[in-house]
């Protein structure tokens, strides 16, 4: 039977002191929080207008005007307030948690008596409430704001937004389910949402509504259908008859291939890890399960992207990955390091663990500058200026971070990942404490451990972790698969037992034990299943959890005409270049190709010897326009 999650770590127990992910987290907290804040109300020259905040205050009649933006405009805000939960449990600040508190206030005056909230159809579209849960986000909208106020009761110890939202679910709850309204969302969210509440409180019809929502989809007759002919109007013009985009096309149960929007399909399978868990429904998790195994064996980009087509934001087919005109949304890799997490506190396993570092150091960090103030929507992994984003069918694939979006989830999704990082670092049950990925500091677990950690990880492979209590339990560390060559010393010559990708130590800890981790970190070759054709004959390089890319800042245009030889020795070197300081780069001999003026030739190209650079790939496009590419073509010797 499948095993109840592992809890999540509480934040108020985590003490982050870490050289990558302090540094990461002071961003978001010194320049991301206040950047997005100042863009929800308008207050940015020349960035895209929010207008989210001025919704609520005309929804709570504080203001006169229209709605703007999407439909979905409220989950800016709400993804912003998460953010800020988690920020203010690592780091109080009065000011911070007043402004927040002050919108939340807001939020609560702009709440019908019934509970109802969404500010696009308090204001604009009143009698068209729940008529469209395909494409108006009424759920979608309710689930962030819930998932919101659940981390500011656990994070941050406070109930006002929670007072609200529980509201919002008991309304929620009346309306759908076996016997009432029939529904789901269009787009998921509501469902993760509904579960956290529960597990909060324990009340068993938040998990109830959440499992109808799940078994209800896919079923037939196929319900978005039914209700576009009763409401006889629409509003993005979806086709209800095309059930893969929303995962639709068959009860989640029977699904086995990762279909649709990338973004709503990898929510979906973390609620049904979810589900799966807090109800023991072992036939849920095994879909799960392979799930998972479709979109990692054959739908995920080696940064940890997912979603390759523009068209819908969607997965495609297998093997299907291109590089120059993929989408991998930075939403989406989000979303997957949430389905890795909670598979992995299902069951202990590195390969979860290993596409969470993957998500964590890749597809999810090249979503933000490195100064905080700019954001991808698009993750490419080979882009060229003058044709990417400029010609129509690379319009998405822009070759600069723009500085907001009219569709604006990504940043904040950001912000309220990184700075929730200590509940992806840190896992727990009654006996055993987990250390799936390094992050520097302390970490304080509901079974009475404290462990510190010590690491320079990505960089560097050494890990210090001190127990600082007396205390018997297991203590279990992960392995990444990627890691060939490793050590471990532990007390009193204890010997790990090696089980899913873990060490387990287990003893009678003392205050002032140590155990030693040393992770060989080596630069590594990376080939693609040969079924992938766009990166047929190419080799791509990492370097612990990093994956690398070549811009054209360090060697120069037209890297389509370089070649990596197939046993060039490759060197590793401390970035000192202000962008890129403490940063590890690779450098290794290389050739360029070169022809002459024709289209055609029966000449082939010349060779000269050249020196390549790499640098890692989430720090790409911080140093000015460019060409960049992650795969480039392998020479045999």
């Amino acid at each position: 039977m499948v095993k109840k999650q592992q809890p999540s770590i509480n934040l108020k127990g985590v003490q982050v002191s870490d050289p990558f992910w302090s540094k990461v987290q002071t961003l978001v907290r010194e320049v991301v929080i206040p950047f997005q804040k100042q863009v929800l109300e308008d207050a940015v020259p020349g960035v895209e207008k929010s207008h989210a905040v001025e919704n609520f205050r005309i929804a709570a009649g504080e203001q006169e005007g229209e709605f703007y933006g999407f439909v979905f405009q409220d989950s800016d805000l709400a993804k912003w307030l998460e953010a800020v939960a988690y920020s203010l449990a690592l780091h109080p600040d009065e000011k911070l948690e007043k402004e927040a508190l002050d919108l939340i206030a807001l939020v609560g005056r702009a709440q019908e008596p019934d509970g109802y909230l969404d500010t696009y159809f308090t204001v604009k579209e009143p009698d068209h409430k729940w008529q469209d849960l395909q494409e108006c986000h009424e759920l979608y909208c309710a689930g962030h704001m819930l998932e919101a106020a659940v981390a500011w009761a656990e994070a941050a110890g406070r109930t006002e937004l929670l007072d609200i939202m529980k509201k919002n679910a008991d309304l929620i709850c009346s309306l759908f389910g076996k016997d009432k309204r029939r529904g789901y969302p269009g787009h998921e969210e509501i469902e993760m949402a509904l579960i956290r509440l529960y597990r909060l409180t324990g009340e068993k019809k938040y998990l109830d509504t959440a499992g109808y929502f799940l078994e209800e989809r896919g079923t037939e007759p196929s319900y978005f259908k039914e209700e576009a002919e009763n409401r006889g109007w629409t509003h993005f013009g979806m086709n209800p008859d095309d059930r893969e985009y929303p995962q639709d096309h068959a009860p989640v149960k029977k699904q086995d291939k990762a279909v649709g929007h990338a973004v709503r399909a990898a929510y979906l399978y973390t609620a049904m890890a979810d589900y799966a868990s807090e109800a023991g429904d072992d036939e849920m998790y095994e879909a799960c399960k392979r799930l998972w195994r479709n979109i990692v064996d054959c739908r995920m980009y080696v940064t940890g992207g997912i979603g390759s087509t523009v068209h819908g934001e969607a997965f495609s087919a297998d093997y299907e990955l291109p590089n120059d005109l993929v989408y991998a949304e930075t939403c989406a890799s989000v979303a997957m390091a949430f389905f890795a997490r909670r598979m992995l506190e299902i069951e202990a396993k590195g390969e979860y663990a290993d596409i969470l570092e993957k998500e964590l150091y890749n597809g999810i960090l090249s979503g933000m500058q490195l100064d905080g103030r700019r954001f991808f929507y698009v993750n490419p992994l080979e882009v060229v200026p003058g044709v990417s984003g400029k010609l129509p069918e690379y319009k998405h694939v822009v070759p600069e971070r723009p500085n907001w979006y009219p569709c604006a989830c990504c940043p904040p999704n950001v912000a309220r990942l990184v700075s929730s990082i200590g509940q992806y670092a840190w896992g727990e049950n009654e006996s055993t404490v987990f250390a799936h990925t390094y992050l520097g500091g302390k970490a304080a677990f509901a079974n009475g451990a404290v462990v510190s950690c010590e690491s320079s990880y990505p960089w560097s492979g050494s890990v210090k972790l001190t127990v600082e209590t007396d205390k018997e339990f297991t203590l279990a560390v992960h392995i990444p698969a990627w890691c060939k060559n490793w050590s471990i010393k532990a007390p009193d010559g204890l010997q790990p037992e090696l089980r899913d990708g873990y060490a387990y130590l287990s003893r009678a800890w003392k205050a002032g034990d140590t155990v030693e981790l040393t992770l060989k970190l080596e630069t590594r070759r990376i080939y693609a299943n040969t079924n992938v054709r766009a990166d047929a004959g190419c080799v791509a390089l990492a370097r612990g959890p990093i994956v690398y890319c070549f811009e054209q800042k360090d060697n120069g245009a037209q890297l389509s005409a370089l070649r990596i030889p197939r046993t060039a020795a490759i060197a590793e070197e401390t970035c000192t270049e202000e962008k890129l300081a403490g940063m590890v780069s690779l450098t290794l001999p290389g050739l360029r190709l070169s022809s002459g003026p024709s289209l055609y030739s029966e000449e082939p190209p010349k060779m000269e010897n050249v020196s390549l650079r790499a640098i890692p790939y989430f720090a790409w496009g911080n140093r000015g326009p460019g060409e960049m590419r992650v795969w480039l073509l392998e020479q045999a010797d």
